[in-house]
This record gives structure tokens, sequence and C-alpha cells, in this order.
């Protein structure tokens, strides 16, 4: 007798938690990725943690910026995938959306999605009922993910 022949089930981890939309809640969205990557066993020294790491910052800092709206947090998620880890960061405001050239709009905008540009390996934006939601993609794979 053989075993079932089927599609081999992938593990996921998430990491789902809201944040004010202040300045000290962008800094706390990104320690609790870190801790939270280090907990899947991906420790702070590996390239992928450091990279995740300054996502997280560049987008939470970007939703406590552009997409602040008052009484209104915005919400970190990560989940870990197949080798892939995605990371989204959603706030209250549809109307500013991120540019996804963001080298065209050198004058009109900082330098954080141009980061986000050189260090993902794909970004972009979804609307949601309510705001939008950032999101990106970093390669796992030879990065010490289990």
């Amino acid at each position: 007798m053989t075993a079932p022949s089927g599609p081999a089930v992938a593990f996921v981890r998430t990491f789902t938690q809201r944040f004010s939309c202040t300045r000290r809640g962008a800094r706390l969205a990104r320690q609790l990725a870190l801790v939270e990557l280090h907990a899947w066993g991906i420790p702070e020294s590996t390239a992928l943690s450091v990279d995740a790491g300054l996502l997280v910052a560049e987008l939470a800092a970007n939703a406590v910026t552009h997409g602040r709206v008052p009484g209104r947090d915005f919400e970190l998620r990560m989940t870990l995938l197949a080798g892939v880890l995605r990371i989204e960061v959603s706030d209250a405001r549809r109307d500013r959306r991120p540019a996804l050239r963001p080298h065209a709009y050198q004058a009109e905008s900082g330098y954080g999605l141009r980061i986000v540009d050189a260090v993902a390996t794909d970004w972009g934006v979804l609307d949601r009922l309510i705001g939008k939601t950032v999101w990106a993609e970093l390669s796992g794979r030879g990065s010490g993910t289990p």
C-alpha cells in the first residue's frame, strides 16, 4: 500500500499587532517584529532579520507620518511561508497612497520608499475597506529560515 500523494503542507507563521499611530508606536513595531523573527528561528544577526527590521521601520514610519488618522492605529502583519517573508503595514488613509515608482518623485518625498524598493524583493499597495496596506516581501532562502 502506498501513501496518498497530494500537495505538500507548508508551515505558515504569522504575527499581527496594532500600534498607536505615533513615532513610539513605529519604534515598538520594529522591535516586536525583530523579537518575533527571533522566536521563529531567525536571529537578529541574519541578513533577513536586518532587512526585515529596516522594512518594518520604513513602512511603520510612513504609516505614522502619511497615514495617520486621529484615534486610529496602524497594523503590522508578518507572514513567513515557503521561504518568503511578507511584511504588511496598514493605516487608515486610503487617499495618501505611496508612489509605486519612488525614484520618479525625488523632490516630493524622502528616501523611505526608495529604501523599500531597493531592499524588498517586491512591494506594492492594496486598498482596504478603511485605508490601505503597503506590503513588501523578502526572500528568506539561504538566510537561516526554517
